[in-house]
């Protein structure tokens, strides 16, 4: 009677126990989120097509370039270790699915124990075995295992999927930004070889002028003032050719670096005016990245994750249901050690935790991972909006970039026809030598600044590519 007493008694504590620990806030699932139906631009919106599912290796077809992305992909260190991070994230997952298996140990034990002979042992050992020390070997397996009864082993398998599946979603995110990094460093490698050209093209035209001035210095025309500052002109155009050298050697240092290469020369085989990209920038719906974009894809499995760590804590909270094994065989003599079935033995206990003091402890652990999870749905809230975003602005810069070529074509076209009138109007002495450098000046400056508007227009493609999830 006794004994039913007493277990009935902890059976009512176990179950008041789980009660209270089911007193706690629930957690919300809503993390829906209605992207808006286009994007912020003048372009119509085609639900059915996307630039982002088009593969990297058709949307760049420069072969140069499509090296540099495939040795960047296969060299470069951060994507070697996203694919570690898969590598280490594939056996957490592997282990977790073994959650349900029950453990299995082997143990081997043999010890000597000689008590006094005043103890009691000591004299209980002399009187009945007749000597005054015993030996105990054991042989034996030792089995455990718990009952996934509140999901708490099923929490730690979904939490470890979703890591798994997060670092898959890294790598990609990584690559797209790789590919991104290397197209952007690419072009500007040819707008710097352009850039050179006008330069020397320049400085061409300087020294034709410096050598009508120096003509006309020599039969006493002009002064030496106006030598002097021709001159000057001309070695300001001299000046930028080794700027330009500089700069198109470090950017090749730098490509290759990025691609986990040593610095070296690049062969180009094409010009910044050459570089053919899709003209129809098709960009899909909004509520598409939702699956295209790795990171948003990432921010959604950190919700998935965070709800599974909430699981776990609460499941901490209730009582827990745990059955163990042993079996093997016992003997106080190692002559005895196998004498089957003699010297068998088992054992076999089932047990019920509830915690109770740990109240508080668990508790906050279970308010943390409820308010962790309410971070990630902020977070991934704000990465569909920083997506939504990040696509309106390339296509903003994509259109006034466009906007604003024409206009300084146009610019540049007129102070080029303006360098050849000063040229012919200085040759019949109707125009200073000072219009002539103002007007080589002018045409230069809007040269290269047509060049870099050029070159900024194809990284803005390029942005908008990586933003619709294109790249991986």
């Amino acid at each position: 009677m006794q004994i039913k007493i007493k277990s009935s008694f902890l059976f009512s504590l176990a179950i008041s126990a789980s009660l209270w620990a089911c007193q706690t806030k629930k957690l919300s699932n809503d993390i829906t989120l209605a992207p808006p139906t286009s994007f912020r631009s003048e372009q119509a919106v085609d639900a059915d097509s996307s630039i982002g599912n088009v593969p990297w290796w058709e949307f760049f077809q420069d072969p140069v370039l499509q090296q540099l992305i495939d040795t960047a992909l296969q060299q470069n260190a951060d994507m070697q270790l996203a694919l570690k991070n898969i590598e280490s994230a594939q056996l957490m997952f592997t282990q977790a699915k073994a959650g349900n298996l029950p453990s299995l140990q082997l143990q081997v034990q043999a010890n000597s124990t000689n008590p006094s002979n005043n103890s009691l042992n000591g004299l209980s050992l002399g009187q009945f075995l007749g000597q005054n020390h015993i030996e105990d070997y054991t042989v034996g397996l030792g089995l455990s295992w718990e009952a996934d009864i509140w999901g708490k082993i099923k929490g730690k398998k979904a939490a470890a999927l979703a890591a798994y599946l997060q670092t898959e979603e890294a790598r990609k995110a990584i690559q797209t930004q790789l590919v991104n990094q290397v197209a952007k460093g690419y072009y500007q490698l040819l707008m710097l070889y352009r850039l050179q050209e006008i330069a020397q093209h320049n400085l061409r035209l300087s020294d034709s002028t410096l050598q009508v001035v120096q003509h006309q210095y020599e039969v006493g025309d002009i002064n030496l003032l106006a030598l002097e500052q021709v001159a000057a002109q001309r070695q300001a155009a001299a000046a930028l050719i080794p700027d330009f050298q500089q700069q198109i050697l470090l950017q090749e240092n730098a490509l290759h670096v990025l691609s986990g290469d040593f610095p070296k020369e690049i062969h180009t085989a094409t010009t910044l005016d050459a570089v053919n990209l899709p003209t129809d920038l098709a960009v899909g719906i909004p509520a598409e990245l939702l699956s295209k974009r790795p990171d948003v894809k990432q921010a959604e499995l950190s919700v998935t994750a965070s709800r599974a760590y909430h699981q776990v804590a609460k499941a901490q909270m209730y009582p827990s249901l745990s059955i163990t094994a042993q079996a093997g065989v016992n003997a106080f003599k190692a002559s005895n050690w196998f004498n089957i079935p003699a010297s068998l033995f088992g054992a076999v206990t089932g047990s019920i935790t509830q915690p109770i003091l740990q109240r508080k402890e668990l508790k906050t652990q279970y308010e943390v991972a409820r308010v962790e999870y309410e971070k990630s749905v902020v977070q991934f809230r704000q990465s569909v909006v920083n997506a939504v975003g990040e696509v309106s602005d390339a296509l903003i810069s994509i259109q006034k970039l466009k906007e604003r070529q024409e206009i300084v074509q146009d610019k540049t076209n007129r102070l080029k026809a303006a360098v050849k009138h000063a040229d012919l109007l200085y040759e019949t002495g109707s125009a200073s030598y000072l219009e002539v450098i103002t007007a080589q000046s002018n045409a230069l400056q809007s040269e290269l600044e047509l060049v870099q508007i050029h070159k900024a227009e194809l990284v803005a493609v390029v942005d908008l590519y990586r933003a619709l999830g294109g790249g991986w």
